[in-house]
């Protein structure tokens, strides 16, 4: 990130901020790593990914499952390098020490983060007015239980990472209880005789009779179901001993997500056809109908609601810890950055990004694209993160550090910028939502430009000393 600096003579005293608090341990961590990729995406996008790809709905989630596997060693490489709360925007201005390209990506992962909470506040809203029977009808009402659980969220989030990640342990807990009774279900019914397992491999084809296109169309929306493992390296400054635990708990909550996501969606194409999953907005409870017609189906709605209600809370944290990394590399004004005294926690940043997800929750609501363009931005990070981990090769630093083989950041950036472009099959709304939302970043840019020069600040080259070793000490 940019390193920003008052000149000698007008250095204020300043008095040292107090430092995060060091709270995950492995266990906390994994759980925190798999609570953030499940959720929304696997409980409402195994219909969509069905309708595109036919039977073999499986295939799209295993392809972008290897996707962010290859990405997250890079990841990995550069967390334990630089174990610093601001990810891919440091990663990005260690290898470029471009200011504008910094902030943008920095922003878009921010957005991504916030863009992604706000959707799942609004569709909590929408299932606990069917799981209490409220039978509210308009916007009004959804938009005020949505705007009052991400203030819930923000009171959460200000309480301390401890209390979010206690919190983040039950909703997993919930999430992962909801995909185990989907594939319980499917598979009591593949043992006893009951739907069709040939399903799992029949492809919908195109006019022409190829399969390559329809998978790759399909695994753009899956990749969205496998993104969130990027948001843990926003929370290194509070795990202990980083360097040492980020590699195997990282790819184990990988490992765990992605098989989990291959039996659903296995149950799922089992006892449902790919035409009737892709209808509505409830795919797994039409699984749960099919397989188990006697099981409480409201309890569904519940469990669909925490998982929601998760993702908000894992994304919130992330881009408020983001919001104060970047605050702490003067790419945002410092007031961002201020720790409170006795909760220790980012407050002024969770102010910020829970401002930002009011106004989308009033001003936006839901968009039909909203999760493709959540990972068609995510996918461009993950272009220049996987580039910047061979720039950076030649950077060292002092402490050990994982590194990954020098084959998987190269085959990451071809495969992330593949899956990014339109030859896909991608929806243009995706690439006009993405494009308003960096011009906002673009805005933004200048405001914290001008914000420097009037408080007399400077930017200079980035420094060792200050991208790994400065900062808040414990």
């Amino acid at each position: 990130m940019s390193d920003i600096a008052l000149p000698p003579a007008a250095a204020p005293e300043t008095k040292a901020e107090p430092s995060l608090h060091r709270v995950m341990g492995p266990w906390l961590l994994l759980l925190f790593i798999v609570g953030d990729i499940l959720g929304t995406g696997i409980y409402a996008l195994t219909g969509q990914v069905a309708k595109q790809v036919g039977g073999v709905v499986w295939l799209p989630f295993l392809i972008a499952f290897v996707v962010a596997m290859v990405t997250a060693f890079s990841y990995l490489e550069l967390v334990t390098k630089y174990p610093k709360a601001a990810g891919a925007a440091l990663y990005t201005h260690k290898a470029f020490g471009i200011h504008f390209i910094t902030f943008i990506v920095a922003f878009a992962v921010m957005c991504s983060g916030i863009t992604s909470a706000s959707t799942a506040s609004r569709a909590f809203a929408a299932n606990m007015s069917n799981a209490f029977n409220l039978g509210l009808s308009g916007s009004f009402g959804i938009t005020a239980i949505g705007l009052g659980f991400m203030a819930l969220v923000a009171v959460v989030n200000l309480r301390g990472v401890g209390e979010s990640v206690k919190a983040n342990v039950v909703l997993t807990c919930v999430e992962l209880t909801g995909l185990l009774i989907i594939i319980c279900i499917g598979f009591m019914a593949i043992m006893a005789g009951q739907g069709d397992v040939s399903r799992v491999l029949e492809f919908k084809t195109t006019g022409d009779g190829g399969v390559f296109w329809p998978v790759i169309a399909a695994t753009t929306l899956a990749f969205f179901a496998m993104v969130g493992f990027e948001d843990s390296v926003n929370m290194a400054e509070e795990c202990k001993n980083p360097s040492r635990i980020f590699p195997k708990v990282l790819l184990a909550g990988l490992v765990i997500t992605g098989v989990i996501y291959v039996l659903v969606s296995i149950s799922a194409i089992t006892l449902v056809s790919p035409e009737q999953l892709g209808e509505g907005e409830t795919p797994l409870l039409k699984v749960v109908q099919a397989g188990a017609p006697n099981f409480p189906l409201w309890i569904f709605g519940f469990i669909t609601m925490f998982a929601v209600a998760n993702s908000a809370l894992i994304n919130m944290l992330m881009a408020s810890r983001l919001v104060y990394g970047m605050s702490r590399e003067h790419v945002l004004p410092p007031v961002l950055g201020k720790v409170h005294a006795t909760r220790r926690t980012p407050y002024i940043a969770i102010g910020f990004t829970t401002l930002l997800a009011f106004g989308l929750i009033s001003f936006v609501g839901e968009v039909p694209a909203l999760g493709g363009t959540t990972a068609l931005l995510l996918l461009c990070v993950f272009t220049v993160v996987n580039i910047a981990v061979l720039v950076l090769r030649k950077d060292t630093v002092e402490h050990d550090h994982f590194r990954t083989p020098t084959v998987l950041p190269v085959l990451g950036a071809l495969a992330c910028a593949f899956f990014a472009g339109p030859w896909t099959g991608r929806d243009v709304v995706q690439y006009e939502i993405a494009g308003v939302l960096i011009g906002i970043g673009m805005l933004l840019w200048v405001v914290t430009v001008m914000v420097n020069r009037t408080a007399g600040m400077r930017p200079t080259g980035p420094l060792e000393e200050d991208v790994v070793r400065r900062g808040p000490k414990n």
